[in-house]
């Protein structure tokens, strides 16, 4: 018995909405005269012309062409391309402005170009022909975008550093950008000056060539997260604070990053991994909401950044270190205690993690440091490098046992 073609329209057409492309949720309408008319009506419409690379492109061509000829819904929430470099990428203009009078809100183009050096180039008559877009993945043309919102550019080649700076000042209402650049993309100070975003993420492929001239400029105020991954050095400038930032995550090579550090102390969640930690904490800086922490303990300078960082976060409930990437033949931090306790560690701490813990003798002291002095301690949980045997880790299970614990509600376990 069908128990499915019962159910209303708006119920089918959600469920239809979870099929991967549109040639799938057009062969239901052999189920039955019931659902033959219901493809018509589903607001999301996916093509992807892999599945079509025996029969030709033609072929791929009429089927788009059909189904938005016949399409009726009344509003278009997705409109997405998944097409090779060969693909004709020029008839997507077409297939967009077909599919405006559904008031398209969504649209999101693959492009899977075989070569780098020959990157597929998208018509400027598509950006003339997309005036309702809220996403949009890809760019080649400063023409404004009033009211897109959310922007992926992801391995993307540019006229120029210029080109960068006046695309992104024509689109004034963006809140969520996503930046992955590319090999020989063209652009040196990658600039984002942008004072309604919310959410940016900035990347810098490990393929591209060591150059100390190349980084990022920042401006945009009103940013709740920020991620920076950018392992080839360089820099990055934060013109001004960020006093709305509640989340940030920094894995650089970054020989100073005292700027963005100075820039983000209202964060309340932050997640650094620096190769570069001696001379970088703002002198005067207090991050007086952040709550969770996390640090990569894989570079030997990484206790100079942690102390300053745990002496001015008053309010820090959550720590966690962590060795995040190989380091073989690394030499060990020189740790040095603190003359006065931490605030944290007298009135918020309640959780230390330490991953990938390895039970040098500098480890020991730190963590013996935050344990004989955090009085309001719950959990401790140390989970061992897997470098380490078994004999080491028995060994390490009877000191863990002697370490002197302030809070007596302190629940040490290790792994």
């Amino acid at each position: 018995m069908d128990r499915i073609s019962p159910l209303h329209d708006e119920l089918l057409l959600k469920i239809l909405s979870f099929l991967p492309t549109t040639k799938d949720v057009m062969a239901t309408m052999v189920l039955s005269k019931r659902w033959q008319p219901l493809w018509m009506m589903v607001p999301r419409l996916v093509y992807d012309d892999t599945s079509y690379q025996n029969v030709g492109y033609g072929s791929f061509r009429r089927f788009v062409d059909r189904s938005l000829l016949f399409h009726k819904a009344p509003a278009l929430e997705t409109l997405r391309f998944k097409v090779t470099q060969t693909s004709g990428v020029g008839d997507i203009p077409l297939w967009t402005r077909a599919a405006e009078k559904h008031a398209l809100r969504e649209l999101y183009i693959e492009i899977h170009s075989s070569s780098i050096a020959s990157p597929a180039v998208l018509p400027r008559s598509l950006y003339a022909g997309c005036r309702m877009l809220v996403i949009f993945v890809d760019a080649a043309s400063p023409i404004s975008f009033p009211i897109l919102k959310i922007l992926e550019l992801k391995s993307v080649k540019y006229p120029g550093d210029e080109f960068v700076k006046r695309f992104l000042s024509n689109c004034p209402v963006l809140e969520d950008l996503v930046v992955e650049q590319c090999p020989g993309d063209n652009v040196t100070v990658f600039t984002v000056r942008v004072p309604s975003l919310e959410s940016l993420y900035l990347e810098k492929s490990p393929d591209r060539d060591m150059n100390d001239a190349e980084g990022f400029v920042i401006d945009a105020p009103s940013l709740k997260y920020l991620g920076i991954t950018d392992t080839i050095g360089g820099f990055c400038v934060i013109e001004n604070e960020m006093p709305n930032i509640v989340k940030a995550k920094v894995e650089a090579d970054y020989k100073c990053v005292s700027n963005i550090l100075g820039s983000i102390t209202s964060v309340k969640c932050l997640h650094l991994c620096l190769r570069y930690s001696k001379d970088v904490y703002p002198v005067g800086s207090v991050f007086h909401r952040l709550v969770h922490l996390k640090i990569c303990t894989c570079e030997p300078e990484w206790l100079n950044v942690f102390i300053p960082l745990l002496r001015n976060s008053p309010k820090l409930k959550y720590l966690k270190l962590k060795q995040s990437h190989t380091a073989p033949d690394r030499p060990h931090p020189c740790w040095i205690e603190p003359n006065s306790i931490p605030e944290c560690l007298l009135t918020s701490l309640e959780t230390l993690e330490w991953d990938n813990y390895e039970g040098a003798e500098e480890d020991k002291e730190v963590a013996t440091f935050i344990l004989r002095n955090g009085n309001c301690l719950k959990n401790v949980a140390v989970f061992s490098s897997t470098s380490i045997d078994s004999d080491e880790k028995l060994e390490m299970i009877k000191d863990l046992s002697y370490w002197p614990r302030r809070s007596p509600a302190c629940y040490l376990t290790f792994d």
